[in-house]
């Protein structure tokens, strides 16, 4: 059975980002797996749409069930790399993942779906039927650094998202070269807040203490747009 979360998503500056910060430091988690001085780690996503631009459309005009690919890895380490389908209804989500080898990722993004270690019942299996399918192609690569506090008893997560990036016209994931476009303003961080039926009360009190604008901001959009 899919186990769909809560996601909300948030713009806040970043002098509220650093107090909020502060005070999630006393009730939550730094996640275990950030490794950067700073406790932040690198995302990079590659994302594919069809030729319609099906996902992104459907992101842009609000339609409540939606479905999007993406292959994602962190801080250029090319040892752990998953495939994902992110399913969201409304403003819930859940995602289906699958750990691929970089050899696998980098055929994928090249449209190169002959002989893969496919078998019955993977998300590489559907993947690979869509994109033959639905002629799924890589729509836009996408960076940023990210901070996130958890409260592991109940799977609440509370992540900061900065220094965001687009590659609109890039599929070569491993390229630590890449610049990309700056895509928020200097001042701008996106705070996410995910949580499964239960956010305790003293972290929904904690993050109420700053001033935020609730938005349904979608990272593969905003730098899909990009001119």
């Amino acid at each position: 059975m899919n186990k769909y979360r809560h996601e909300l998503k948030f713009s806040i500056s970043k002098d509220a980002a650093e107090m909020l910060k502060s005070r999630l430091a006393l009730v939550m988690d730094v996640d275990k797996n950030s490794r950067m001085p700073d406790k932040t780690y690198l995302i990079r996503s590659l994302y594919f749409d069809d030729l319609a631009s099906t996902a992104f459309y459907d992101k842009m005009e609000g339609v409540w069930l939606r479905k999007k690919y993406r292959i994602r890895y962190y801080n250029h380490d090319p040892s752990y790399i998953v495939l994902e389908a992110k399913h969201k209804h409304d403003q819930m989500t859940f995602k289906q993942q699958q750990v691929i080898s970089k050899e696998t990722a980098q055929r994928l993004s090249q449209g190169d779906t002959q002989n893969l270690p496919v078998s019955e019942g993977t998300l590489l299996t559907e993947f690979v039927r869509d994109m033959s399918m639905f002629h799924l192609i890589p729509s836009v690569m996408v960076d940023y650094y990210r901070l996130a506090y958890v409260y592991e008893p109940l799977d609440v997560r509370v992540t900061f998202d900065e220094y965001i990036k687009s590659g609109l016209y890039t599929s070569n994931m491993f390229d630590r070269d890449f610049p990309g476009v700056p895509i928020l303003k200097e001042h701008e961080v996106v705070l996410e807040v995910k949580f499964n039926e239960v956010m305790p009360d003293y972290i929904r009190m904690v993050l109420e203490t700053i001033p935020k604008c609730r938005q349904a901001i979608s990272k593969f959009a905003i730098c899909r747009a990009v001119k």
